[in-house]
């Protein structure tokens, strides 16, 4: 049972870093998918995008 937790823990720590690794979305981020006109909109800062897929990259403007 003991190794059983270990490797649940091991693995979920596993998932958590290779998940910050491919994405660099904010906390912010929520992309919603407008499939009537084939773009990807964020509902928190308005960023759009022609994609497939979800986006996997914050476009909002960075602060300097």
């Amino acid at each position: 049972m003991p190794v059983l937790l270990l490797l649940l823990v091991a693995g979920v720590f596993a998932y958590f870093l290779w998940r910050s690794r491919h994405s660099v979305l904010t906390r912010e981020c929520r992309w919603r998918q407008d499939k009537r006109h084939g773009i990807w909109r964020c509902s928190f800062c308005g960023a759009e995008i022609t994609a497939l897929d979800q986006p996997l990259r914050c476009l909002r403007a960075r602060d300097p």
